[in-house]
Parts: structure tokens; C-alpha cells; sequence
């Protein structure tokens, strides 16, 4: 039922358990090996109440810090519990790709989801041609009645979770199994960070000495993009890293705002040694996520008997978890205003009272902050107050939107498609960097709404559609054919164009046309391909400013 208990040695790293009876526990199974060296994670065969009643049995002798499941069955356990459950959730290009495997059996697809049914499936199968009809379950006895009923419609290929699979193929149809081992491996990543923190219950020292439990996993190379505005961001984050100060980073949804203050914190410890890097942590935060009593618990800890619920011996807070390293507080301008009080006593006081406390505990801790709204506007209001905005915004940094980095556009594109066919099994041919680049004036028509992330995720769309026909062109139609709100866009900017083009954008407010030629040595061409316009556009709107020197080049 369950693999031998965790050894005298692993007596020091966080416990997670996986429960599933389904084959989602290969999948567990391969992905805890990634795990090995830092944790301890054991697979329990169970489910419901079953594994209720054995987890709650060994509970009362030996210690979880968190618990790894999935579909029904985790919801189940995460009502149960009174330990965190972490649920596996199938990402949208998951549905995708079972979806794609399952067309291949056959163009009539059942898909049965817990609880929550998938809207935005009706404009997709209408877009292809599928026939996708869809169903939800609470029990499992709801998903064997959606399936006989699929079945008597003439479905031959339903997906789902591990339990619908399993009971599909119980009836003799073929079950296409819907997790990616990429969305495992997530839930595993956030379930062992919740696991490093609650397992650290012994002094601040000890927290902070073994800062190896939290890392920054992307540096400055990571951020990808030549364009001007990028160059200064680099530059910034470089300069900012001499500092101990606080930085205030503002940017879009999706613009990377997480990645450059990994970066600065990177950057910061470059100068030491492995070991020394290794014990700089770096521990992040959503201040938007969490309701006000959980985000103060989990900034500033709490004492045994704090609160109803509350960790027997207490628990050590993020400040606590943080020292000597960074604490990021991304959408800083979520946080409730009493909070910004307690947290604007630490930063003056550098020190943290964990709730239920009044004993002060000394900390050293770098704050990086972020947002996406205007902290100005907000102090305006009373929604944000102004002594913790002038403390947190020493140093600022304004990460561009996408839109304002059309140069970029081909790189990151490219980077991401790349990545997202080698996940798929798929090596890209020898053309796609040129067929990307053909791409690249429908990329930049369109207003990137969820920046860097956006495109990121179209380009796994993309990847998908190009595994299934390995031989398949990258061009604009093709691209169009399966992002509808590129094609959207470029209609639109056509009709304002007037030319025919329809691919034609601003420069980024920041550079005039005849900078953006005086970068490129008069070079049209290339100008034309960082504005992300034609060649005959850029001349049309030269010739209006009066710029058409015969001294540019072709």
C-alpha cells in the first residue's frame, strides 16, 4: 500500500506524501526522483476515506508537511486534512495535447473534469471541427455514469484524470490521460517550498542557516531580449544589485517582474562563493493571493496557540525564513493597509513580532516589492500608504511591456517555441528561425495583453499544432489559422492602415523613427523588422515626417 517510512537520515528534510490509486502514481513515482535530494517523499496508494483514516492515524506519531494528490480524490483529502494538499491541475496545454492524442482515435471526444467545466472548449472545437462534448463529476460513481453515457452516444476516446482513464478503458473504451509530467513537476516545486518553510520550526538561526531551502532559479542571462529597453533593464538590475537597498519594480501582468528580481538577487551574490550563495535565500510571496489573517501568519509567523488551527510549537514567518537573503512581495499593492503598517515596523525596525508574540526577533532581509497598479494614484486614495511607498521605492525599475519591444519579438518567440517542441519530443528543422522571423510583423500588430507570458503560452499552442504535422510551414497564415486573436488584430490595424499591409505598429513611444534608423546605420530593412512594419510602411511614414534622406540604405 505505501513505500517504507522515510529513514533515520531523512529525518531533516521536509516530508511530502503522494496519494493516488490511479496511474497518475507512475507519474509521481518518476517525477519524486527529481526530488530525492531534497526531500522525502513517499507514495501512498489510497484514496478518500481510506487515506483519510490511515494519514490521520500516522499523523498523531510521525510528521507530513504537505500532501501531493489530484482530481476528486484531492479535494477530498484537502477538506479532510489539516495539513496542506496540494492539488495537480491540468494546464490549458495539457487539454490541448490529450485532446490532440485522443483526435487521432477519433473526431468524436469525450473529456470529464472535476467539478468545474471548461467554457472556452465550445469556441475550439467549433474552430476545429471537433466534437468534443464534455462532462463533470464529483464522485466516482458520477464518472462511471458519465461514461456508460458517453459510451451509449458512440464515444470511443475519453479524457481525464487518472480515475476517468482507468474507468474508461474499464469499459472498454480508450482512456487519454490528461496531466503532463510538466504540470506534476510544478505542483511538486510548490509543494515543496510550502514543505521548506513549515519544516523549518526551530530558532531564526537555524531558518536562516540552512538558507539553501529557497532559491532564485533565474539570473540575468535569463532575461532574453536585445532591444533598448532591455539593455536598461539589465543594466539596472546589475547597478541595483551593489545595493542593500529596497527596490520597488513596476510592470504589466506577464511582463517578468518575478524574473528580474530573482535577477537582482542573483546578481547581489555573485561574488561569493557556491556555499555562501547557497545560504542567501530568496523567498517570494503574493500579497494579492492570501486573505489578510493567512498573509500575516505567513509573513510574520505566529506562537503556539495563536489562533484556532494554529501549528502546534508555532511557525517562523517569511521575514524569519528570509534572512540574510530577499523577500519579494509581488503585487505589493494588494496588501491590506494594516498589514502595511506591521510591515512598515519591521522595515524601520529590522525586526519581526510574530503573531500572538510580543518578543521582537531580529532580522536582516533585502526587500524587493512589485507591482502592476499605480502606488501614486493608490496613495491618493487612502488605499496605500505614503511613509511605506518613499521606504519601499529607493530604487525603482519599470519592466517594459512586450508591445513597447517589438525588436525582441523573434527572439523570445523562437526561445519559447524551441523550448516548447523539445517538450514535445519534437526537434525543430533547420528553417524556423527564418519562418519565425516572417511571423514576426503579425507578432508585433497585436497588443500583448499578458506580455512575455502570453507569448509563451501561444508558442506552446503553436508547438502543439507543429508536432502533429511534423512538415507543416511556419507562415503567417498558419499561425493566424490557430491564434484567432492575432488575426483579430492585424484586421484591425489593416483598417486603420489603410494600405493593405495590416501588420503595422507604432515605434515604441520612446524612439522616433529616425532614431530607430540612426540605431541601425539607416539600415530600412532592419528597422523596418525592429518596428515590426513593412519596409513600404516605414517609407510611407518617413516620407510624411519629411525623412527620406537618399543616405539610408536599403
Amino acid at each position: 500500500m505505501a513505500q517504507s517510512p522515510p529513514t533515520a537520515r531523512d529525518h531533516d528534510q521536509p516530508v511530502i506524501w503522494t496519494l493516488s490509486v490511479s496511474r497518475l502514481s507512475d507519474l509521481f513515482r518518476d517525477i519524486a526522483r527529481e526530488f530525492d535530494d531534497q526531500a522525502s517523499i513517499e507514495a501512498i496508494h489510497l484514496a478518500y476515506d481510506e487515506a483519510v483514516r490511515h494519514i490521520q492515524e500516522r499523523l498523531q506519531t510521525e510528521r507530513c508537511d504537505a500532501i501531493i494528490a489530484a482530481g476528486s480524490n484531492g479535494a477530498y483529502l484537502k477538506s479532510r486534512l489539516p495539513i496542506p494538499v496540494f492539488i495537480v491541475k491540468a494546464s490549458g496545454f495539457d487539454v490541448m495535447q490529450a485532446l490532440a492524442r485522443a483526435r487521432k482515435i477519433s473526431s468524436d471526444i469525450g473529456l470529464i473534469v472535476y467539478q468545474d467545466a471548461i467554457p472556452e472548449l465550445a469556441e475550439f472545437q467549433s474552430t476545429f471541427g471537433l466534437n468534443i462534448v464534455q462532462r463533470t463529476y464529483v464522485t466516482e460513481e458520477d464518472a462511471r455514469a458519465q461514461i456508460n453515457e458517453l459510451k451509449a452516444m458512440g464515444i470511443k476516446a475519453i479524457a481525464g484524470a487518472g480515475l476517468i482513464t482507468d474507468l474508461a478503458e474499464e469499459a472498454g473504451l480508450t482512456g487519454v490521460f490528461i496531466y503532463s509530467a510538466a504540470s506534476i513537476r510544478q505542483v511538486f516545486n510548490d509543494a515543496l517550498e510550502l514543505a521548506q518553510l513549515t519544516h523549518q520550526e526551530s530558532t531564526h538561526r537555524r531558518h536562516t542557516s540552512s538558507g539553501t531551502h529557497y532559491h532564485a532559479r533565474h539570473s540575468l542571462q535569463d532575461l532574453r531580449g536585445k532591444s533598448a529597453v532591455m539593455q536598461e533593464v539589465r543594466h539596472a538590475i546589475a547597478l541595483f544589485a551593489r545595493s542593500p537597498a529596497t527596490v520597488l519594480i513596476h510592470g504589466e501582468t506577464g511582463s517578468g517582474k518575478e524574473l528580474v528580481a530573482q535577477a537582482i538577487h542573483r546578481e547581489a551574490t555573485r561574488g561569493l562563493t557556491v556555499h555562501a550563495r547557497a545560504e542567501r535565500p530568496f523567498v517570494a510571496v503574493n500579497c494579492g493571493a492570501l486573505a489578510e489573517s493567512l498573509l500575516e501568519s505567513e509573513l510574520f509567523g505566529y506562537e503556539d496557540g495563536a489562533f484556532t488551527g494554529s501549528r502546534r510549537g508555532g511557525r517562523a514567518g517569511l521575514f524569519e525564513a528570509a534572512h540574510r537573503g530577499t523577500l519579494f512581495l509581488d503585487e505589493i499593492g494588494e496588501m491590506p493597509l494594516a498589514l502595511q503598517t506591521r510591515l512598515l515596523r519591521v522595515l524601520e525596525e529590522r525586526a519581526v513580532v510574530r503573531v500572538g508574540s510580543s518578543r521582537p526577533i531580529p532580522v536582516d532581509v533585502r526587500i524587493i516589492s512589485a507591482t502592476h497598479c499605480d502606488l501614486e494614484q493608490r496613495m491618493l486614495e487612502g488605499r496605500f500608504r505614503a511613509d511605506l511607498f518613499y521606504r519601499l521605492a529607493v530604487l525603482r525599475l519599470r519592466v517594459p511591456p512586450l508591445r513597447e519591444r517589438p525588436g525582441d519579438l523573434a527572439q523570445l518567440a523562437l526561445w519559447w517555441l524551441n523550448h516548447a517542441l523539445a517538450a514535445l519530443d519534437v526537434h525543430p528543422h533547420a528553417n524556423l528561425q527564418a519562418e519565425v522571423e516572417t511571423c514576426v510583423p503579425l507578432l508585433a500588430a497585436y497588443h500583448w495583453p499578458g506580455n512575455v507570458r502570453e507569448l509563451r503560452n501561444l508558442m506552446e499552442r503553436l508547438a502543439l499544432y507543429m508536432a502533429d504535422v511534423p512538415l507543416q510551414t511556419l507562415t503567417p497564415a498558419f499561425l493566424k489559422s490557430i491564434a484567432p486573436e492575432l488575426a483579430a488584430a492585424a484586421a484591425d490595424t489593416q483598417a486603420l492602415d489603410g494600405e493593405g499591409d495590416g501588420l503595422a505598429v507604432e515605434a515604441a513611444p520612446t524612439e522616433t523613427l529616425q532614431q530607430v534608423l540612426q540605431r541601425y546605420q539607416g539600415n530600412r530593412v532592419a528597422a523596418a523588422s525592429y518596428l515590426g512594419i513593412s519596409r513600404t510602411t516605414l517609407w510611407r511614414r518617413l516620407q510624411a515626417a519629411g525623412a527620406t534622406d537618399a543616405g539610408e540604405t536599403n
